[in-house]
C-alpha cells in the first residue's frame, strides 16, 4: 500500500523538475507541466483508495498541495494565453 504512495510521489517527483527545467518557450510548455501535476493527483487519489486514506494526513496534505499547484499552474496557463493575444 505504501508502495502505491511512493510510486505517485516518484512519478512526480521524477517528471516535475523536467517538466519545470527546461525553458519556457510557450504555453504548450507550462500545459505539460499542468498535466504532469494532473497525473499526480490520480496517481495519489489512487494511493488514498488503496490505503483507505490512513496514511496519518500526510496523503491530505499532499493533496492539498498538489491541488494548489494544479490551480497556480492553469492560471499560469491562462496568463499566457491572454499576454499572447
Amino acid at each position: 500500500m505504501k508502495k502505491v504512495l511512493l510510486l505517485a510521489f516518484l512519478t512526480f517527483a521524477v517528471s516535475a523538475p523536467a517538466a519545470f527545467a527546461e525553458e519556457v518557450r510557450d504555453r504548450q510548455d507550462l500545459r505539460k507541466a499542468h498535466e504532469k501535476i494532473q497525473e499526480a493527483l490520480k496517481e495519489l487519489e489512487h494511493a488514498q483508495k488503496a490505503n483507505h486514506y490512513d496514511m496519518g494526513g500526510h496523503a491530505a496534505k499532499a493533496e492539498e498541495e498538489l491541488r494548489h499547484a494544479e490551480r497556480e499552474m492553469a492560471e499560469a496557463v491562462e496568463s499566457v494565453k491572454h499576454d499572447k493575444h
